[in-house]
């Protein structure tokens, strides 16, 4: 009478089963890019443009007017703070218009029109 104590503790034939997961499936959804309109009220208001600025994939479509109303030494210190979180980011940043700015992270670039060199007028002292 043969008795098999590996069966009795679990040693005997083993059926592992293993669960494929699909790590690109979840990575997809993190990576869409996301364009999100943010308004500057208070100077405080800059921390939610800037948070979603580091997760990297939000281009920001910030409206300054209703700080702009109220007072401009927050509004330049607002638009300082994103521009220092942007250059840091290797991303780009640029007004539209008086009352909006667009901020992008590295990924994106903002398209600038070149722009004509202003010409110098010469003075000539000697009048003919």
């Amino acid at each position: 009478m043969a008795f098999n104590f590996g069966k009795l503790f679990g040693k005997g034939e083993s059926q592992e089963e293993y669960v494929e997961i699909d790590l690109d499936a979840a990575e997809q959804k993190e990576n869409q890019v996301l364009v999100k309109p943010f308004v500057l009220r208070h100077f405080d208001d800059v921390n939610e443009v800037l948070n979603s600025l580091r997760e990297g994939y939000t281009i920001a479509v910030i409206d300054i007017k209703p700080l702009k109303s109220k007072d401009v030494i927050e509004l330049k210190r607002s638009v300082s703070k994103i521009k220092k979180t942007i250059e840091a980011l290797e991303g780009s940043i640029a007004g539209f218009g008086d009352n909006i700015i667009i901020a992008t992270p590295s990924f994106a670039k903002i398209h600038r029109a070149p722009q004509a060199p202003l010409e110098k007028k010469r003075m000539d002292f000697i009048s003919d």
